[in-house]
């Protein structure tokens, strides 16, 4: 009877090893931080906060809890895995001045928070023109999506409450620049709320849209060539009146409830006024149609508003609500946009669904929880976050093609960030020679290089 010797091999475990990188993938980001000057930026902005004599930069300090962020760390403490790699990420504080900056940085309040905000404003740009037909205003456009986020929180924490869910936690806005169908999305707002913050409240929208359109290229920052999209939440006189007031004149696709009113409305449509739904190849949806709405509903709403309603057969096991009619899932959204087929105009908001998947790559990239305290220490967090999601937005952007551009956090640090190198020290330069085995080696050396062969931003 042969011996078996198992499914896989028995290995012996020790350490003291040496010359091993391992986050050897991350180099990509530093690279990015770099290439784009954030880097210099932050160091900048954060300058007024380095006291006398210090060793480390703040800059370099909130960049280095932003990588680890990015790389999966989810507290301040997780800033460790890059203290590990000083070849790759250079000196990196320790875990008491990491948590001492972060409390001057809260302690000092809106100042920090709109120093950072500004430097990531000004990188934005740059990345933007570095990316040419890449960029997300390749085409004149920008597409800005507004949408809350539930984080759970498990002890009383500063302005932690009960949620509409019946959860406790904090409920922030955040706002994505949309990246389309070949990329991701990036952040350009995050606002702080309580747990018991409502959905709809028109201050709040306000208060992320100008956020956000602080983050754009000045061009973009009014007019028509800006798009503001939310689900039902913005849907409000106030903020729609905000949108379109004179010397804005934004773009707008924001859902509506359906009132009585509009479910009267929608009853009174006749079969011929219904236009079949379409999908991005332009081909028809089945079971989807939408028609616009007009007459009294419309009273009281900006000048220019066009109310588009669509019906369409729900899925399997999806159960009907009041506001649904002649077994039809009903929904509903406003725009100003002018001169364009319904159908056209349907499209584009139903692919607002994509800000889910950039809010589930918020949770998986430091807003699964708020880890801090104080509401003021987790505003800074949010910054962190934000900034962790701007690298792994941009870096795909300069860096991938193909499918790889689309790839989430989780994938990303997967295949490319989680890879092990040696590292070479030959003619007075040192190298990171990843795992020839290793099956996106050949990814991670040729986005390496794209990023190298960007301008120096000195």
């Amino acid at each position: 009877m042969s011996k078996r010797i198992g499914y896989y091999p028995r290995l012996r475990v020790s350490g003291g090893g040496s010359g091993v990188v391992s986050q050897a993938g991350g180099v990509l980001l530093v690279e990015t931080a770099r290439r784009t000057g954030l880097a210099d930026a932050l160091s900048a902005a954060l300058a007024p906060w380095r006291k006398p004599r210090a060793v480390h930069d703040p800059g370099k300090i909130l960049l280095d809890v932003a990588l680890a962020v990015a790389l999966g760390g989810d507290c301040l403490a997780d800033v460790a895995m890059l203290r590990a790699e000083p070849a790759v990420f250079g000196p990196v504080a320790s875990d008491p001045t990491v948590s001492r900056l972060v409390d001057a940085l809260a302690t000092a309040g809106p100042r920090v928070l709109a120093a950072t905000r500004r430097a990531r404003a000004e990188v934005r740009e740059q990345v933007w023109r570095l990316a040419g037909n890449a960029a997300p205003d390749a085409d004149g456009e920008v597409i800005v999506d507004i949408d809350g986020v539930l984080v759970l929180a498990h002890s009383e924490k500063e302005h932690a409450a009960k949620t509409w869910k019946k959860t406790f936690g904090h409920h922030p806005l955040f706002a994505f620049v949309d990246h389309g169908r070949e990329g991701s999305g990036e952040p350009v707002a995050g606002l702080l709320r309580p747990g018991n913050a409502g959905s709809n409240t028109a201050a709040d929208h306000i208060e992320t849209a100008c956020l956000a359109l602080a983050q754009l290229p000045k061009k973009y920052r009014r007019g028509r060539r800006t798009l503001i999209r939310t689900d039902s939440g913005g849907g409000t006189h106030r903020f729609l009146n905000w949108l379109t007031a004179r010397g804005r004149w934004l773009s707008y696709s924001v859902g509506m409830t359906i009132t009585d009113a509009i479910h009267q409305a929608v009853l009174l449509i006749p079969a011929s006024a219904w236009t079949p739904a379409i999908e991005p190849g332009g081909e028809v949806r089945e079971g989807a149609w939408v028609a616009e709405l007009a007459g009294d509903v419309l009273t009281g709403w900006p000048k220019g508003m066009r109310l588009i309603v669509r019906k369409e057969r729900p899925h399997p096991g999806a159960q009907l609500r009041f506001t649904d009619a002649d077994g039809m899932r009903l929904t509903c959204f406003a725009t100003n946009t002018t001169h364009v087929p319904i159908a056209q105009l349907e499209l584009p908001h139903r692919q607002r669904a994509r800000a889910e998947d950039r809010i589930r790559a918020a949770r998986d990239t430091g807003l699964r929880n708020l880890p801090l305290h104080q509401a003021a220490q987790n505003r800074v967090w949010l910054e962190i976050v934000q900034l962790a999601l701007d690298l792994l937005a941009w870096m795909p952007m300069l860096a991938l093609t193909g499918p790889a551009r689309r790839w989430e956090p989780k994938r990303l640090r997967l295949r490319l960030f989680s890879a092990a190198a040696q590292l070479v020290t030959t003619g007075r330069r040192r190298y990171l020679r990843l795992a020839r085995h290793w099956p996106w080696t050949d990814l991670i050396t040729s986005a390496f290089e794209r990023i190298r062969a960007l301008p120096d931003p000195g």
